[in-house]
C-alpha cells in the first residue's frame, strides 16, 4: 500500500463542537494515528489565538486548530485571505500531503480546496459531503424558509430566487458556477448515505466521483437490555443531539403531549441536547411551553461528552430522532445501533436508508406529531415489539474498516 502523508481538515474540533460530521473526521483521524499512519488533524475554531497566530496546537502537535473565520457565507469565501495564501499554503509545503481529506469548507473557505490543488497539484483531494450546503443557501437544510418548513425536493436559481428574493435569480446561477469550479477540483466525494448522493447527482456531480462510506463506529459492547420491574414495559425514550427547529424536539414534544393519560404513565423521555438558548426566541418559548405542559413525563438534560453516551444509553429502551429535514445520516443512528438500542426515526431522507420500519426500529411520518405518537404507542404497547426489532438489529460499519475503505479511495 502507497505510504500516505494525510491531512484531514474540518469545521471544527470535537472537543469544542460535538456534532457528527466533527465526530466523524476526527474518529477517522485517530484510527489512522492507531495504525501508525502519517497524519494530521487541521479543525477550525472561533477560539482566540495567542499573539494572533493562525495556528495553534491542543491534544498534541498532531491536532492543529485553524484560528480562521468566513465572510461570506453564501460563496464560502474566506474572511481573512492571508491565511488561506500564507498560512495554508505553508503547512501544506512544511507537511506535503498526499492526501487532503476536507470533511467540511464552512467557515474556512472554499478557496482551501482550490490552494491545495495549486501548491500540490498531485496531491489526492477528497471531500466528504455532509449536506446539501453547495445546494441550498439555506443552511444547506433544503427546507423552505418560514414557518412551514416545507421540504424542497430541487433546487433551480429561478426557485431559490424565490426563496430569498433579496436575492437574484442571477446570483444563484452564479453563485452554483463558482462552487462547481471549485468542486471540479476534488478527485472523489464521499457520502455516508446514497440519498446525499442522488441530490449531487441531480445537481450535477458525476455520479462515478462519489462513493458511499458509513460514517464508522468504534467497537464497544452491545448493551444489556434495561432491568425491568414487574409489569413494566419499554417506555424509556430519549433524544440525542442538537435542539433547533430542524431536529423536529418540538414535533417530538407534541407527540408525548398527544398521549393518552394512561400511557403517559407509562412512560419517560430524556433530551440530551443542547443550544436551545441558541435558537429564535420563538422557537425557545415553544420548547419551553412544552416541556412545562409535560411536566415530569420530559426530563431536559442538556448536552453530553461522547463517552458518556454508552452509560446514557443503559437507562433507554428506544432512541427517537424526529428530524424534519433531509438528514443524510445522523451519527445518533450508527452510535444507537452500535449500543443495540432500537430507533424511532423521521421517513425522510438517508434516515430509512437506516432505520428498516417493523425491523430494525419504526418509522413515523416527518413532521407529524400524531403519526409519532402512534410509533411511541406501538413501541411501549408489548415488551414483544422491542425484542422483535432488536433482535434484529446490525452492528454498523467499524471504523477500523471505515478507515480501510478510504484508504482505498485515496
Amino acid at each position: 500500500m502507497t505510504e500516505h502523508r494525510i491531512l484531514i481538515v474540518s469545521h471544527g474540533h470535537p472537543d469544542q463542537s460535538k456534532g457528527g460530521a466533527e465526530v466523524a473526521a476526527y474518529n477517522l483521524f485517530k484510527e489512522y494515528e492507531r495504525q501508525g499512519l502519517d497524519t494530521v488533524f487541521l479543525a477550525r475554531t472561533d477560539l482566540p489565538s495567542h499573539g494572533g497566530s493562525a495556528f495553534s496546537t491542543v491534544n498534541s502537535d498532531r491536532e492543529i486548530l485553524f484560528h480562521t473565520h468566513m465572510s461570506d457565507f453564501f460563496l464560502f469565501q474566506s474572511g481573512c485571505k492571508k491565511h488561506v495564501w500564507q498560512e495554508f499554503r505553508a503547512l501544506l509545503q512544511r507537511y506535503k500531503p498526499t492526501v487532503v481529506h476536507f470533511h467540511h469548507y464552512i467557515h474556512m473557505g472554499l478557496e482551501l480546496i482550490r490552494e491545495v490543488r495549486n501548491t500540490l497539484p498531485d496531491t489526492r483531494i477528497i471531500m466528504t459531503l455532509h449536506e446539501y450546503l453547495a445546494i441550498c443557501a439555506n443552511n444547506g437544510q433544503m427546507v423552505k424558509p418560514g414557518k412551514q418548513m416545507k421540504l424542497c425536493y430541487k433546487s433551480s436559481p429561478t426557485d431559490c430566487g424565490r426563496c430569498f428574493p433579496e436575492r437574484s435569480p442571477a446570483d444563484f446561477f452564479l453563485r452554483e458556477k463558482y462552487i462547481k469550479s471549485i468542486f471540479n477540483l476534488v478527485d472523489m466525494f464521499v457520502s455516508p448515505s446514497q440519498f446525499l448522493i442522488d441530490r449531487y447527482k441531480a445537481w450535477g456531480i458525476p455520479e462515478e466521483k462519489m462513493v458511499v462510506v458509513e460514517n464508522g463506529q468504534p467497537e464497544v459492547q452491545t448493551l444489556a437490555p434495561r432491568p425491568l420491574v414487574e409489569g413494566e414495559t419499554r417506555g424509556r425514550f430519549a433524544f440525542f443531539g442538537q435542539i433547533n427547529p430542524f431536529k423536529g424536539v418540538d414535533v417530538l414534544l407534541e407527540a408525548f403531549k398527544l398521549l393518552p393519560e394512561d400511557a403517559r404513565e407509562r412512560v419517560h423521555l430524556d433530551i440530551h441536547g443542547s443550544n436551545l438558548e441558541g435558537q429564535p426566541e420563538e422557537f425557545q418559548e415553544k420548547i419551553h411551553r412544552l416541556l412545562e405542559n409535560l411536566g415530569d413525563v420530559v426530563t431536559l438534560h442538556g448536552s453530553y461528552e461522547s463517552h458518556e453516551l454508552g452509560r446514557l444509553m443503559e437507562q433507554t429502551d428506544w432512541v427517537i430522532i424526529p428530524s424534519v429535514w433531509w438528514e443524510n445520516s445522523p451519527m445518533v443512528i450508527q452510535e444507537t445501533f452500535n449500543h443495540g438500542r432500537p430507533m424511532i426515526g423521521s421517513d425522510i431522507g438517508g434516515i430509512v436508508e437506516k432505520i428498516i420500519d417493523g425491523v430494525n426500529g419504526y418509522c413515523f411520518r416527518s413532521g407529524s406529531s400524531n403519526s409519532l405518537k402512534q410509533a411511541i404507542l406501538k413501541a411501549c404497547g408489548e415488551n414483544e415489539n422491542w425484542n422483535l426489532v432488536t433482535s434484529d438489529i446490525s452492528k454498523p460499519l467499524s471504523i477500523g474498516e471505515c478507515s480501510r475503505i478510504h484508504l482505498s479511495i485515496y
